[in-house]
């Protein structure tokens, strides 16, 4: 006879790695990394805080396949008490709110956790020093897989010696291929420094030593907790926010106005009437058939307003022309950042910038840099929405002839990114998202086309004046001569109509747009 049992979502993933990222030593190596920097980076400009982060690589001198990742941050730490649930319990965590974040499956920093423990048998070592605290807790724990709890192996509290001191370390050893991974990983944390400007980031490991200065001091404004939207609800959602209500005599009409985004007493009314609900129907009174029919209304009814977009967190023009010149020094760069949009009830904004020349090298196609809610997206680039579209635009248009020097940056935000497979790296082509898209990248690229004109024109005329002056002594010479006239007086009369000249027709400096 079968049996039949159970999973804790810890054995689920211990057993199903792959779906998180992990599916080989490289690639869980690039995943730890990840996971570890952008919790730093949510820990702190979440909060206000300009980041300060360390990543440290180290091999084991016995055993190179066995790797210590270590990050540090200045961000506000985690609740002492909480140090062993955030990074010993699987879908136990701040994220799980209407609200823009870089977490991929909400797992967090515990898949890298599991892998450890399942590849080298080591704990993960937790220091945190909470903002507003005045201790430090420093622990050593596993994740009990059959329970889905933390096991501590060590704990210690003391008073911290400063303060003002916070943030947060997190050191563990897995099976990595570092030989396999640098690259990516050095990619990956090179892209973080483009679209968070204001950070620093020290970048240690065995082969090498990078710092990557903040450039700005501006942070984007952060996101806030935010309501549903109806065109985005199901039966569970409206199940879970009935059952977190305090008072279920309310009415059909006050649940619907207090409990989801963009919604007012008359849009409320209007809506009941066109659904066929009684306005007067109290919510406790609601069947399960009732809250069907009323999920799958809310989801027709064209008569919405759009969701707000104060749960997102853009990076702004500003910013993102800041990374971009820093990172990847070109000759011009212009960003666009999309007014805010949405599907299927989730607001999004998208961002774009186009940079040319400088350091950027010649490819056959341009070079797309993606992210998404600010996180580096590096595998996957074939069937992720950006590259349809930039694949899609004729280039010729913009006067870009290839191989060119062109690079286009895609950030899109959202509280829900519509990911395409479980790999979490590509972006699926809805329509909505993949017009928006278009429109700031064509938007991007006519400024483009205004400055490589400009270049153009500028080479031209560069190309006149080099001809002029090669022949300048020749002619001033037989001028004089004929006109019986002082050579040098007619040479310095000739370059002050020619500078004249020149300038009309508008030699300028090449500067970065």
């Amino acid at each position: 006879m079968e049996k039949y049992r159970g999973l804790s979502p810890a054995q689920f993933f211990h057993r199903n790695k792959e779906i998180a990222g992990f599916s080989n030593p490289a690639r869980a190596l690039y995943q730890t990394v990840r996971e570890l920097v952008e919790n730093s980076l949510d820990a702190t400009e979440t909060h206000g805080i300009l980041p300060d982060i360390s990543v440290e690589i180290s091999l084991d001198p016995s055993n190179q396949d066995k790797v210590t990742v270590k990050v540090a941050d200045n961000g506000i730490g985690i609740p002492i008490h909480e140090i062993p649930n955030v990074f010993g319990r699987v879908f136990y965590g701040s994220k799980y709110v209407v609200r823009q974040t870089r977490g991929v499956f909400g797992l967090g920093v515990k898949m890298a956790v599991l892998y450890a423990q399942m590849t080298t048998a080591q704990p993960i070592y937790v220091k945190s020093a909470p903002r507003n605290s005045e201790f430090i807790g420093e622990y050593l724990l596993y994740i009990d897989v059959d329970k889905n709890i933390p096991h501590i192996v060590k704990m210690r509290i003391k008073k911290k010696d400063n303060p003002k001191i916070h943030g947060t370390v997190v050191r563990l050893t897995l099976e990595g291929s570092w030989l396999q991974a640098k690259k990516r990983i050095e990619e990956y944390i090179r892209r973080t420094a483009l679209i968070a400007p204001y950070a620093t980031i020290k970048y240690k490991t065995p082969d090498e030593e990078l710092i990557f200065r903040r450039v700005s001091k501006k942070l984007p404004e952060p996101p806030r907790i935010g309501r549903y939207h109806p065109k985005g609800v199901d039966v569970e959602i409206l199940k879970e926010l009935i059952r977190s209500l305090n008072d279920h005599s309310i009415t059909l009409q006050d649940f619907l106005v207090k409990s989801f985004e963009g919604v007012g007493e008359k849009i409320a009314s209007e809506f009941i009437v066109w659904a066929g609900f009684d306005p007067s129907l109290k919510v406790k009174e609601l069947r399960l058939s009732d809250l069907e029919a009323l999920a799958s209304k809310m989801r027709t009814f064209d008569k919405w307003r759009r969701p707000r977009p104060v749960t997102l967190s853009p990076i702004g023009e500003e910013l993102l022309k800041d990374g971009v010149k820093n990172i990847l020094k070109p000759s011009f760069v212009k960003a666009v950042t999309r007014p805010p949009s949405s599907y299927g009830g989730h607001p999004f904004i998208v961002e774009v910038a186009v940079a040319y020349g400088g350091e950027i090298p010649p490819q056959d196609q341009p070079m797309v840099l993606r992210f998404a809610n600010k996180m580096p997206l590096l595998y996957d680039e074939g069937v992720d929405v950006s590259r349809k579209v930039v694949n899609e635009i004729d280039w010729s248009v913009y006067k870009v002839k290839f191989p060119a020097p062109l690079a286009v940056i895609t950030h899109v935000c959202s509280t829900k990114i519509p990911f395409k497979g479980v790999g979490k790296e590509a972006i699926a082509d809805v329509p909505e998202l993949e017009h928006e898209l278009e429109i700031a990248i064509r938007e991007a690229a006519r400024r483009l086309r205004s400055y490589i004109t400009r270049m153009e024109r500028l080479h031209e005329i560069q190309r006149k004046e080099a001809t002029i002056r090669r022949y300048m002594p020749e002619v001033v010479s037989s001028l004089a001569e004929i006109l019986s006239l002082d050579a040098a007086l007619l040479e310095s009369k000739l370059e002050e109509i020619l500078k004249k000249e020149l300038g009309k027709k508008g030699v300028e400096q090449h500067v970065v747009s």
